[in-house]
């Protein structure tokens, strides 16, 4: 007699044969098609220890290949995410939980309305959940380049195309990739970051590596997630993240003044200049570096040596900068450690195009809807087309009030 396959086994069974067809897209799919199998069972305790067996049979479908690894890693830490899940509301509801964890559930509940109803963002069902996963960063990113030059090293995933970083669930994964890199005289840096966006394939939660930041910092945090499932180009690091940088840098301004907060409205602008100036300072260098490493009449040898000069001016720059602000200064933990191309390179991702997106909201009156729409089309076009046309909007504002501050009434 024939012994009927259980629904876990037809799913597997069915993904294994797409899996032949397009290998790195598994990972993806093959999750997705499992959580909707799983969001289907309702007794919480067989949908908990569901979605541990599925979580695990997809790990260990993968074996073989670094690449492999890379993805069986990727997808045993997108399913820990997702099967530790725990609905806000009804955590709200239980008296068990503690008041101030209590709190912060109620104010992302409002970021969240805030979000979708003031900034026309996709909250959908993002962020109505909480995962403690126990550690400090949900991943560790890598970001690689060479010895001499600030291109970054890419790679290619399912879905999002190129990107310039590389993350892992665990931290050791994470510094043994960049460690064998740094070995072959590459320039590595190895991130901790509190939060990521699935891009809205995944109902994201909010997780325990950032809900006990201040409120400020927990809206900024989910209006640049959100930005991320409102407009996404494949391929393009710096455009996506600047892009959310100056969606969230925005949705702050107005979620200050909603509130009728002057004062810590201020004291975020104080804060948000002094960023400024930081990125300045990166900027400056990074200016500096492309010269040397463009410089013909050069030796490797002695680009190496000048490098370390203009670093050690960074350096410099910032202690002149921090003894401005009363000897306190929020990057002394970013100076602290090594400065090369590659963590250069994940701040100008997030800003060097920061103020372009400023200028083309300026030119759309401050209408979001029309800022969005007026980005969906760049994003259409080809990568240096796209970068050619958004600097374009930054010439025509050049004379426009600084970045970060810009003067439009709130909605």
């Amino acid at each position: 007699m024939e012994t009927a396959a259980t629904p876990l086994q037809c799913y597997i069974g069915k993904l294994r044969i797409f899996r032949k067809i397009f290998p790195p897209l598994f990972s993806l799919c093959a999750v997705q098609v499992l959580w909707l199998r799983l969001a289907a069972l309702r007794h919480s305790s067989f949908r908990h220890w569901f979605g541990t067996l599925a979580c695990a049979l997809l790990a260990a479908a993968f074996s073989g290949c670094q690449t492999a690894g890379y993805y069986r890693q990727a997808v045993a830490g997108q399913c820990q995410i997702l099967v530790h899940r725990q609905s806000i509301p009804k955590l709200l509801a239980d008296p068990k939980t503690p008041a101030p964890l209590r709190a912060k559930f109620e104010a992302i509940l409002q970021i969240r309305r805030f979000a979708a109803w003031q900034l026309h963002l996709p909250a959908g069902q993002s962020y109505l959940q909480y995962t403690d996963l126990h550690r400090p960063f949900v991943v560790w990113n890598v970001t690689i380049a060479p010895a001499l030059s600030l291109e970054p090293k890419t790679w290619w995933f399912p879905i999002v195309g190129r990107a310039g970083y590389r993350g892992y669930f665990h931290e050791q994964p994470a510094r043994n990739y960049a460690d064998a890199f740094a070995r072959k005289g590459w320039d590595v840096h190895v991130d901790g970051i509190e939060t990521y966006s699935t891009l809205g394939w995944f109902k994201d939660p909010i997780l325990n590596t950032f809900i006990t930041e201040p409120d400020s910092s927990l809206a900024e945090t989910i209006f640049h997630e959100l930005a991320h499932q409102r407009l996404f180009v494949p391929g393009d690091t710096d455009f996506n993240e600047a892009f959310a940088t100056a969606v969230a840098t925005e949705g702050l301004r107005r979620w200050f003044l909603a509130a009728s907060i002057p004062l810590a409205y201020e004291h975020y602008r104080a804060n948000l200049d002094k960023e400024h100036q930081f990125i300045d300072l990166i900027m400056a260098a990074r200016r500096q570096l492309q010269a040397l490493y463009d410089n013909p009449n050069l030796s490797d040898t002695a680009k190496l040596s000048r490098k370390q000069d203009i670093i050690a001016q960074l350096r410099a720059r910032h202690a002149d900068l921090k003894a401005s602000w009363g000897g306190q200064s929020p990057f002394d933990a970013w100076f602290a450690e090594p400065i090369n191309n590659a963590k250069l390179n994940t701040i100008s991702a997030y800003y060097d195009l920061v103020p372009a997106f400023q200028a083309l909201l300026r030119a759309n009156g401050g209408d979001l809807e029309k800022f969005y729409q007026a980005v969906a089309r760049l994003g259409q076009l080809p990568l240096p087309e796209r970068h050619r046309q958004l600097a374009s909007h930054l010439a025509a504002n050049e004379n426009d009030q600084p970045a970060f501050i810009a003067p439009f009434p709130s909605p």
